[in-house]
């Protein structure tokens, strides 16, 4: 294996698209850790290639659909954590949970209601209905992903205790069989679902296990990135401020029912919220350690820069190592430190950043590079955005008192965004204070003489979220 650490020789792997392949590798990898059989063979003709392009159904026009479903499903699995308190009589008092486990519970359930629509006892759900299928599938998806790194190295699934019949349960919940109950599925499964049904070859059991393989795509790392996303922030009071301030003035004075409405934050307003895209990129830089394995197709020689050359063979790996760049104190000072606003430069996100005096083009790459970056990265941007807005805007938060900060599961390292070592817990309620980035209130003077004045502007606040409000 040939590691290449310097990102000023990034460019020269990347362009050699044909002769170092990405697909080779990420296609046996799946096909081995997921379950099934291998799609570039002449068994599955044009399926891969099919399947790449229903990717496209996760980016442009269509992300706006599946941004709306997210926001309506990260709502309403919210308003059920808030409805669980008020049947309990804690509505207004601080909960402490674990951080990650609160991020991926919320996650997982919003994730896989805008993917894959809702199971039948579901579209007319309450809390108590959803949680059977909910659970078992949570919980199968957590021992199956603790797996998951031995099953990337090669360790065979029959030496990994009950990790296979744990698979076969998953694969189980996605039979097509079942599926075909489930309402208001995403256009991107849709597509996939059309596809595979081109294929006799190709058994149910193996449709399912592809969108399991899809569950864990949307999954794996993102839990992670709003884990980390959110404890950093936490971790900062000026970030903290800043970030929910920004979040707070896309809304103006708008009531404060409408901030928990439907379609809270557009695909527009998103992308003017600068200071938390960069804190989320600030975010991913401390937080990824995954590896661009790149295949050699056929033996020749890698011109790295015009003074520098590898011969490389037929079948040996080039990696790219992007926690290289992202440590670098070239390119980012002080690199172990989490500063939010490192990716903001006159108050638009910065994309320009030097190693010495030349310009480094792939400065930031959580999500890989070149034509086989993570083609659901736009989607898993928007949530990430979604996620930190939804949960600033409804709580107060902060972080339990006299714990250790957060340390890193280095055993994932190479396969993308880190989970936390060690527990990290946390205090939320739903927020009740004045709207911020309002005036202090004035009094209406036409009314002196008259006894108390009435207020002379208006001056909103939140309150907590009422049973029928989203």
């Amino acid at each position: 294996m040939t590691f290449v650490m310097n990102p000023l020789l990034y460019s020269a792997v990347i362009k050699q698209g044909k002769q170092l392949d990405f697909h080779e590798f990420s296609d046996a990898a799946a096909s081995t850790t997921f379950g099934f059989p291998a799609i570039r063979t002449a068994r599955f003709p044009g399926l891969s290639d099919k399947i790449q392009k229903s990717f496209l159904l996760l980016q442009g026009s269509y992300l706006n659909s599946l941004r709306r479903k997210m926001m309506e499903n990260l709502q309403f699995v919210l308003k059920q954590d808030f409805l669980s308190a008020q049947a309990e009589g804690r509505e207004n008092d601080w909960r402490q949970k674990d951080l990650y486990e609160f991020c991926e519970r919320v996650m997982f359930e919003a994730t896989f209601l805008t993917l894959y629509g809702r199971p039948p006892k579901t579209n007319t759900d309450a809390h108590l209905q959803r949680k059977s299928w909910l659970d078992a599938l949570l919980d199968n998806f957590k021992k199956f992903d603790a797996m998951l790194p031995l099953l990337i190295a090669g360790i065979p699934i029959s030496l990994l205790g009950r990790t296979k019949s744990i698979r076969e349960q998953i694969i189980r919940f996605f039979h097509p069989h079942r599926m075909a109950e489930w309402t208001s599925p995403s256009e991107f499964i849709q597509a996939r679902v059309e596809i595979f049904e081109q294929y006799d070859t190709l058994g149910d059991l193996d449709k399912a296990a592809h969108h399991f393989a899809i569950l864990w795509a949307s999954l794996g790392n993102t839990v992670s990135a709003c884990f980390w996303g959110l404890y950093h922030l936490l971790s900062s009071p000026q970030a903290f401020s800043v970030v929910r301030e920004e979040i707070f003035g896309m809304f103006g004075n708008k009531e404060p029912d409408l901030i928990l409405s439907q379609d809270t934050l557009t695909q527009e307003q998103l992308d003017k919220l600068i200071y938390l895209e960069s804190a989320i990129n600030e975010s991913l830089r401390l937080s990824s350690i995954s590896m661009n394995i790149r295949v050699v197709q056929k033996d020749f020689c890698l011109q790295l820069n015009p003074h520098f050359s590898v011969s490389v063979r037929k079948g040996d790996i080039v990696t790219l190592y992007p926690q290289s760049t992202h440590l670098d104190p070239d390119i980012y000072p002080n690199p172990q430190e989490y500063q939010f606003d490192r990716f903001v430069e006159n108050g638009k996100l910065k994309t320009e950043f030097f190693k010495g005096n030349q310009k480094i083009r792939y400065y930031h790459m959580p999500f890989g590079s070149g034509a086989t970056m993570c083609p659901g990265r736009f989607f898993a941007i928007s949530e990430l955005k979604q996620f930190l807005s939804i949960t600033l805007l409804m709580y107060d938060m902060q972080l339990t008192a006299g714990q250790q900060h957060a340390t890193m599961d280095k055993s994932r390292a190479g396969l993308g965004i880190m989970s936390p070592g060690n527990h990290i817990f946390f205090r939320y309620r739903v927020d009740m204070q004045l709207t911020a980035g309002q005036q202090h209130a004035t009094m209406d003077k036409s009314r002196a003489g008259l006894g108390i004045m009435s207020p002379g502007n208006h001056i909103f606040f939140r309150y907590r979220v009422k049973k029928n409000s989203m």
